[in-house]
Parts: C-alpha cells; sequence; structure tokens
C-alpha cells in the first residue's frame, strides 16, 4: 500500500450558508489524502499503474466549483465521486477550509475534515 497527498489545493468557490457568500465568494484550500496499492508501478514506472494525481485535483477542482452551503456536503461530493471513478482508491482523508471566513471575528480558517473507507 502506499499515500498520494496532494496539498494546498487552492480554489476561489461560492460556499457558505449566507446568500452573499454565493456572491462574492472567498478562498478555500483543500487537502487530499489517499491509500492505494503503489507496489506494481513503483516496479513498472508507467502512469497506468498508479492514480493519477492530475485526475484527483481536477475532480476537487470541478466539486469545488459546484456551490454547497456546507464544506462537509462538497467534501461528501468530492469522496464519493473519487470512489467511484478511481476503483484502486481504498480510503480518503479531505480536509476542506474556508480561509477568512466572515465569522465576525480574526480566524484564519475553518476546517472540516472527513475521512472514508472502500466498502
Amino acid at each position: 500500500m502506499g499515500t498520494i497527498k496532494l496539498q494546498n489545493i487552492r480554489t476561489f468557490s461560492f460556499h457558505g450558508c449566507l446568500e452573499e457568500e454565493g456572491k462574492i465568494g472567498s478562498d478555500y484550500r483543500v487537502d487530499l489524502e489517499i491509500k492505494t496499492d503503489l507496489r506494481k508501478s513503483a516496479l513498472t514506472d508507467e502512469l497506468k499503474d498508479t492514480v493519477d494525481y492530475v485526475l484527483l485535483n481536477q475532480i476537487v477542482v470541478e466539486e469545488m466549483d459546484i456551490r454547497a452551503k456546507l464544506l462537509e456536503h462538497v467534501a461528501h461530493r468530492i469522496i464519493t465521486r473519487i470512489f467511484k471513478e478511481i476503483p484502486s482508491v481504498s480510503r480518503i482523508v479531505l480536509a476542506v477550509s474556508k480561509l477568512n471566513p466572515p465569522i465576525g471575528g480574526d480566524v484564519e480558517a475553518v476546517t472540516i475534515e472527513m475521512e472514508e473507507y472502500r466498502n
């Protein structure tokens, strides 16, 4: 087994419960970690034998483009899609952070983290 991590994926998205958040948008950071078998690709040196991190990034960016009220909802969509499109992924740890959230205080980020295993 092995781990692939994509860290600090930056997006400008329109998530949030407030109507204004859907109009003005905000900066987000996504950190993704997946577990998969890397033994074959370690021997073959072939992209077809591993998980393409370009595809992982594409899934994250596309799902972050779809408005959600809650970070949990967009995170669930990302996890569901990765499991659906990449059968070799056995575990996902995903953190979605809203940077400088509008919560009336000096808060750098609000982060939710979800961990799921393939059934």
